[in-house]
């Protein structure tokens, strides 16, 4: 390639044109090596780093021989990000935890052997007396068998005019199907809860216990079982909206669709939720705004997100926006990283750090609604003034580039800052959505396993399994007693034609059981 040819002129004013031009192309080409290390930087850090938003350890070393990066780097990061963990209160015994006193005691008892149980001085017989005793945590393999249901029949030898009676079949999750609710409901909590693919349980039905069940009779089985959580997922819908206060967010998920040939279509769940209430996921297409929109139609009150444009516009003025600190948080993490421990990143942080110390504070004293306001308004609210002051003097530096990390962590918060704020005049709205991101997390770690949703169809129904478990476990509801007691009734119910079924829901199933208590 041959190499540009530069025209020198002769009078000194030109050459002094041209050293400028050239030396502005200088200072743009070192700015563009600047960011593309630090979004080079901050890859690896995603890729190879500790997933927290704090840097713990030496894991960074291995971000693929990247100049610049030592272990003592390593080391004060972690000290600078770490927050002070107070020591626990060693064990003095390790190892000696107490087994659960509900659980059967099965003794095993282990004789001493035949040159132990005669004396050595005299010969006799010696006479047990007492045990040594320990206890280990056993278990019995699981155990499939045949359970033949047997329903009378009863006729009267006298009046054979009168015919016979049955007994009427037990209300299941799948009428005449083939497999108990308890297989089924295993089968679900093994893929929803655990993560564990449809292949992966026939794989392990084969090699275990000699049943060979393809992974098509196991997902017809789950479709169904879908058919059942969508209706009863929307029954919970009046429980998320009585709250006033919904959090949301959404995650991309593949799912097979006529749409695309050759691979999958990104579609999307919706996740709505109360941090003291219900979970509901609702399966998209797209990441449009049509999808809140449909969603939270009838909705009046305050909507947390984050600052996805989806959230930011609806057709009544009746929702009101708060945003999402950790969002915020979340930029200037990156800012620090990116940027080789950028001072004017740690600073924001430590500042965003004495807002969350508040909501510790809170926390740690049981406040109210209330008292939280008002520690809030108190506490957070100066610091909240500074925060955003010191935000926008950064962002006016002239070397903090508009395309840095830091600039667009800077660009982010104050973009953000109007909705952010509105947290600090309501103590019921938390400083961040991370109880939604919570429930969330696990889709994100289940899709890594399952990969994709079979059809557009079974987007919905796949939708509502995930909101009724990860409401259950919002709740501290056992899924497993849960969907045992309900899903053959709301079966019966569908069947039958009744749609009514509010009475069915998590929330409600946990108040008769504390009511019946």
């Amino acid at each position: 390639m041959a190499e540009a040819q530069i025209q020198i002129p002769k009078d000194n004013e030109s050459l002094k044109k041209l050293a400028l031009k050239q030396a502005h192309k200088i200072v743009d080409l070192e700015r563009m090596i600047q960011l593309q290390a630090a979004q080079i930087r901050l890859i690896l850090i995603k890729k190879y780093g500790c997933k927290s938003e704090k840097l713990s350890d030496n894991q960074l070393l291995l971000l693929e021989g990247e100049p610049g990066i030592t272990q003592q780097e390593v080391e004060q990061e972690a000290q600078e990000m770490s927050p002070v963990k107070t020591r626990k209160k060693r064990n003095p015994n390790p190892g000696r935890i107490q087994l659960p006193e509900h659980l059967e005691r099965v003794e095993e008892i282990i004789p001493c052997p035949k040159d132990q149980c005669q004396c050595p001085q005299c010969g006799k017989e010696t006479k047990v007396f007492d045990y040594e005793i320990s206890e280990v945590l056993d278990l019995k393999p699981v155990e499939y068998f045949v359970k033949v249901i047997k329903r009378e029949k009863r006729a009267c030898p006298d009046c054979p005019e009168q015919g016979v009676q049955c007994a009427p079949p037990l209300k299941r999750i799948v009428d005449k199907g083939k497999f108990s609710d308890d297989f089924i409901i295993d089968t679900l909590l093994k893929k929803y809860r655990l993560h564990q693919p449809l292949f992966r349980q026939s794989v392990n039905l084969v090699e275990d216990f000699n049943l060979d069940i393809s992974r098509s009779t196991l997902c017809v089985n789950l479709i169904k079982v879908g058919e059942l959580c969508a209706p009863l997922s929307g029954a919970m819908r009046p429980e998320l909206f009585e709250g006033g206060y919904i959090q949301a967010d959404e995650t991309p998920i593949w799912v097979q669709s006529p749409r695309k040939k050759g691979k999958n279509h990104q579609a999307y769940l919706f996740e709505y939720s109360r941090p003291d209430g219900p979970v509901i996921f609702d399966f998209s297409l797209g990441r449009s705004r049509e999808g809140p929109e449909v969603m939270l139609k009838g909705f009046e009150g305050i909507l947390q997100t984050d600052g996805y444009s989806a959230y930011l516009k609806f057709s009544t003025d009746k929702i009101t926006r708060v945003g999402c600190m950790a969002h915020i948080r979340r930029k200037f993490d990156e800012a620090y990283k990116a940027e080789k421990k950028h001072p004017l990143a740690l600073e924001v942080l430590g500042m965003i750090r004495e807002l969350y110390a508040v909501e510790k504070q809170a926390r740690e004293k049981e406040l109210s609604h209330e008292q939280r306001l008002k520690l809030r308004q108190s506490q957070s609210a100066p610091v909240m003034e500074k925060l955003k002051a010191r935000i926008t003097e950064i962002r006016l530096k002239p070397t903090v580039l508009p395309k840095s990390q830091l600039g667009k962590a800077c660009n982010y918060a104050l973009g953000q800052w109007e909705a952010i704020k509105h947290y600090l005049n309501n103590g019921h709205v938390e400083i961040d959505n991370n109880s939604c991101e919570r429930s969330i997390r696990p889709v994100a770690i289940g899709r890594k396993n399952w990969i994709h949703i079979g059809s557009e169809n079974a987007g919905p129904k796949i939708a509502g399994i995930i909101s009724i478990v990860e409401t259950c476990l919002k709740l501290e509801i056992r899924p497993r007693d849960y969907l045992k007691e309900i899903l053959p009734e709301v079966a019966e119910r569908l069947k039958t034609g009744r749609q009514e079924l509010s009475d069915l829901t998590p929330m409600a199933w946990k108040a008769n059981q504390t009511t019946t208590a």
